[in-house]
């Protein structure tokens, strides 16, 4: 039993489904038209009403999550919420309401996750497709064959912007669907080339947006449900007769979707004749069903992030053998060293694995540009946190730890520092680890005994560790060594 939350820039929407056979069954479906989008102010933060109305959903799908037993929830934010200035206030507001963490995921991840819940949906392992989303707040392209992802970008046009940029008071005309349509297309223009018809075989639409549109068009004899040129134009000219959003009384739309549709649709007919589609099939699968299917593979061992992180150390031309050995090394420290809730050792296992992909960039300073690369890196199935958390621990690999001070007052996080930093000594050292000639503590201080032959066959490791004292003495860390026989 699965459970995704999508914080949108529109509605937030809850799926809680159950793997069930080859398919994910979705057994109870929740949404609110927030207008996250619409509450950004000039400075670009979130208003206190949008925040309220935001918390108040937040504590009604914490009640609905709370009538199943769930094996994984994740809960993920979009657009709106990499956007606003004051997300740092307003997240930890939105976790206590929901109950779990909130990922703000980039738009590069946000399309992996619609295509995977697409893929998995359609079920046909060789199919070359194009799947688009039209958000509230951005728009993924995503190209792939099968389950395969073969490019993926976002833009920075959504349904709510457009509507209100371009149908000002909510006034629909001619001019103000021409303007939303040219502004929209000069966000494709640039990057269409890739995503033409020679590419795909099949082009599908997997947002609400684009399912409210298709529902339209059939429900209004407008066409068979098929999203072409000459059904989106009918539709066009259809909400330019009505004038007005408030006025517009269709059958498939429902009343609160009105204000948004018409830039949705300004979007979709730019990106139909930007890229060239003949036709387009909506469908009833996005980025909460992809949410869902990653927590299933993720529990099945199939995560996705141990593959991002096997592809970036070949990238980065990453000693495996070297990268091996420090992570299994690091990850039995810490151990060691009885991590509390807070356990960062499948991250601390990943950084690990990166911790030398800076020396490509330069061996001066290595340890700050692993921290660069890995924040700044699109990596598949990490959220932002996750790559930020990684990132910091890379900079405290070696050298002084004032740079990371303010974290080391986390035990867990203070816990998987030591331990990396050891396992990179110890490997530089030429020592091979024997666990059971070792022992390591942390509570107020750091304790480490070791084995005195190996300090007598290692010279430089007498050198070491008088540094790494002096580097816990200067945050206020005492580190205790004592050789054993």
């Amino acid at each position: 039993m699965y459970a995704a939350v999508d914080l949108g820039s529109n509605s937030f929407r809850l799926h809680i489904g159950k793997h069930d056979g080859d398919a994910i069954r979705v057994l109870k479906s929740m949404r609110e038209p927030i207008r996250l989008a619409a509450g950004l102010d000039a400075a670009g933060n979130l208003s206190e009403a949008a925040i309220q109305r935001a918390i108040a959903c937040l504590k009604t799908f914490r009640l609905a999550l709370a009538a199943y037993e769930l094996d994984a929830v994740r809960v993920v934010a979009t657009s709106t919420m990499r956007q606003a200035r004051n997300v740092a206030s307003f997240l930890p507001q939105a976790e206590e309401a929901i109950g779990y963490p909130i990922e703000i995921i980039s738009g590069e991840e946000e399309g992996r996750l619609i295509y995977m819940g697409v893929a998995n949906s359609l079920a046909q392992p060789n199919e070359r497709r194009l799947v688009v989303d039209i958000g509230g707040g951005s728009t993924e392209l995503i190209l792939g064959r099968g389950s395969d992802i073969e490019r993926v970008e976002s833009f920075s046009v959504g349904s709510v912007k457009q509507s209100l940029s371009f149908f000002v008071g909510g006034r629909v005309d001619a001019a103000s669907f021409e303007a939303a349509i040219l502004s929209a297309r000069s966000h494709f223009e640039d990057g269409a080339p890739p995503y033409h018809p020679q590419f795909w075989k099949r082009a599908y639409g997997s947002s609400g947006t684009i399912r409210a549109i298709a529902e339209i068009i059939e429900k209004n004899g407008l066409g068979k449900g098929d999203l072409s040129a000459p059904s989106l134009e009918a539709l066009k000219k259809r909400f330019i007769e009505f004038g007005h959003v408030s006025k517009i009384d269709m059958p498939g739309l429902r009343p609160d979707r009105a204000g948004t549709i018409v830039g949705g649709l300004a979007i979709l007919i730019a990106i139909v004749h930007e890229l060239g589609i003949n036709q387009m099939q909506s469908i009833e699968a996005g980025l909460r069903m992809g949410v869902m299917w990653d927590l299933y593979l993720r529990s099945t061992r199939r995560d996705r992030r141990e593959q991002s992180v096997r592809l970036f150390m070949e990238r980065f031309h990453v000693d495996q053998a070297r990268a091996e050995r420090v992570a299994s090394d690091a990850v039995t420290l810490y151990e060691q060293m009885k991590p509390g809730e807070d356990n960062y050792s499948q991250h601390l296992f990943w950084s690990a694995l990166l911790h030398e992909c800076g020396v490509v960039v330069s061996q001066t300073g290595s340890h700050k540009h692993a921290s660069y690369l890995v924040e700044n890196a699109d990596l598949p199935g990490f959220t932002t946190r996750e790559q930020k958390a990684m990132s910091r621990l890379l900079l405290a690999q070696k050298g002084n730890l004032r740079k990371v001070s303010e974290l080391l007052g986390e035990s867990d996080f203070a816990k998987a520092v030591v331990a990396l930093r050891l396992a990179i000594l110890f490997m530089h050292s030429r020592i091979e680890l024997d666990f059971k000639g070792i022992k390591l503590r942390m509570k107020n201080r750091i304790e480490l005994e070791l084995r005195r032959e190996w300090v007598a066959e290692h010279p430089t490791v007498a050198y070491w560790m008088e540094k790494e004292q002096e580097f816990w003495d200067e945050v206020g860390v005492d580190l205790s060594i004592r050789a054993i026989a």
